[in-house]
């Protein structure tokens, strides 16, 4: 059991309850590569029927395959879902018009009652690192909140004026108390939401390879130059070796795994998807 519970996460908590009812809309940000796993259960205990459009992140480094297959699975629930990519901009331009489409009800009643055309106000919710600093500087064409690949970047809710469509109130990440299951501890470490310090590189590092080996074996054959059939201590060697992590007396397979992982986050493996449609019921 991984424990990972930073104080402002407690407070982001309350404030997001505090601040629902000044929105029209909830954006909740799912990163594309583990649409699950990265999904907080609190948040739909907080939301409860709240209106909200889910936007699978970071869609350009996750398997396309894999994309079409979740965005169907959502859409069966009857959840409104968009794909984007903030660093290209794809379908970012496609975010109000999905909202307007899901307040269309509620913002004809306002129009019949006579009430002055106004923004859509959103709140923007998700785990950290998933990308909400960067999708809101990607909506306004300028870098206007602190961006980094690393979580808990973002510590205050602040209101941000997008356009005359749309005003933004950007909460911090905030993760769950606890994760019970290993494999979503894992699959939130490999994409940077958990602080690397949260568990052992080598854990992690073989849990990665195995599942490589499972589902992408070629872009690993491919990579590194090695075969699936080959142990992971002897792939891990052979990556320490190819790359020069070794003296004369040892092979540092620990800065194998490192590589191995900064690959994946940096999309020079390829484009991997981590949770499957198949698994959503018990993610290993």
């Amino acid at each position: 059991m991984i424990q990972w519970y930073p104080g402002h996460m407690a407070k982001t908590k309350k404030e997001i309850q505090k601040n629902l009812k000044l929105v029209d809309i909830v954006l909740e940000l799912l990163d594309a590569r583990i649409p699950i796993s990265s999904e907080n259960p609190m948040i739909n205990e907080i939301l409860k029927n709240k209106p909200r459009l889910i936007l699978l992140t970071k869609s350009t480094m996750s398997d396309p395959i894999d994309n079409a297959k979740w965005v169907s699975y959502f859409k069966k629930l009857k959840i409104q879902v968009l794909l984007v990519d903030s660093i290209s901009k794809y379908n970012v331009s496609n975010i109000v018009k999905q909202c307007k489409i899901i307040l269309k009800d509620k913002l004809e009643k306002e129009k019949n009652k006579g009430m002055k055309e106004r923004p859509i106000r959103a709140m923007i919710v998700g785990i950290p690192n998933v990308g909400k600093s960067t999708l809101i500087n990607s909506l306004v064409n300028k870098r206007i909140t602190a961006v980094a690949n690393k979580p808990g970047v973002t510590r205050i809710n602040q209101w941000v004026r997008i356009n005359k469509d749309l005003e933004l109130l950007d909460t911090p990440g905030v993760l769950w108390p606890k994760f019970e299951n290993k494999g979503i501890a894992r699959k939130l470490l490999l994409t940077g939401a958990i602080k690397d310090t949260a568990v052992s590189d080598s854990e992690l590092g073989l849990y990665f390879l195995d599942f490589l080996k499972l589902y992408y074996p070629a872009l690993l054959e491919q990579r590194y130059d090695v075969k699936t059939s080959m142990s992971n201590d002897l792939i891990l060697e052979h990556i320490a070796r190819n790359r020069g992590y070794f003296t004369t007396d040892k092979i540092f397979t620990d800065r194998a795994i490192e590589t191995l992982i900064a690959d994946f986050r940096n999309e020079r493996l390829g484009r991997i998807s981590l949770d499957k449609t198949e698994d959503n019921e018990q993610l290993v």
